[in-house]
């Protein structure tokens, strides 16, 4: 399908959830790689796209859109006119999907992305801090099993962005070593999102020489720099 789009993204969770999308939707778009360790995401040029300063964000033509979760419902509203990946608004599986997409936005997103921090990226070390977020994590991932084991999708039968949105979190888990196994209905369904064409192309979106053994290599590296550091918590 023709487009005017340029995505403006890094390969993080919310990024991949937009190349994703897009790569579902067979959708022609452009690529401006963000990298966000240099803070380009907050230069004046890329405040007027996002003025949040965070990736992912799409121009299309003139409309900017920011924010992951808008990103995707703006996509499937303009360009899933044959509802691949979504179901037509007013259905009760439209809400369905919708909260899904909310349940990630607003649970699995901020409790993982503090339980990233805690675990993998602060200067100090907060024993607290890890167990809160990575048992929330887990508390959050528990929940989408639960649906998992009575429906395919988390939407109902058919995958749908809902599914997207959540995937792009639960496969990182094992940064956080967050046995998926533990959570097998879950583990079933991120493998079999794994498999898809447009998933593998979407996570390697903008294009980096990074092999999954080194960014293995790299959250034991992060581990074991805050499992050497003394705990900071008052007790």
């Amino acid at each position: 399908m023709t487009s005017d789009i340029t995505l403006y993204s890094w390969p993080t969770p919310n990024g991949v959830k937009a190349s994703i999308t897009l790569e579902e939707l067979g959708l022609s778009y452009k690529t401006e790689p963000i990298n966000i360790s240099t803070n380009l995401q907050k230069e004046e040029w890329f405040l007027k796209i996002n003025p949040n300063g965070r990736i992912p964000a799409i121009k299309d033509g003139e409309q900017r859109v920011f924010e992951s979760g808008a990103i995707m419902l703006y996509l499937t509203d303009k360009y899933d006119t044959e509802h691949k990946i979504s179901y037509p608004h007013g259905t009760p599986e439209y809400y369905e999907e919708l909260a899904w997409l909310m349940f990630q936005m607003g649970g699995v997103g901020p409790m993982q992305g503090q339980a990233n921090h805690f675990r993998l990226f602060a200067n100090v070390r907060s024993d607290y801090g890890i167990k809160r977020y990575i048992d929330e994590t887990k508390r959050l991932y528990s929940v989408l099993d639960s649906r998992l084991k009575e429906s395919p999708y988390l939407a109902g039968p058919k995958y749908t962005i809902a599914d997207i949105a959540n995937y792009s979190w639960v496969r990182s888990g094992p940064g956080l070593e967050i046995d998926l196994g533990e959570f097998p209905a879950l583990k079933k369904w991120k493998e079999e999102i794994d498999e898809r064409e447009a998933v593998k192309k979407g996570l390697n979106v903008p294009k980096r020489d990074t092999t999954p053994e080194q960014i293995a290599a790299f959250f034991k590296s992060a581990r074991e720099k805050i499992d050497a550091m003394t705990n900071t918590d008052k007790h």
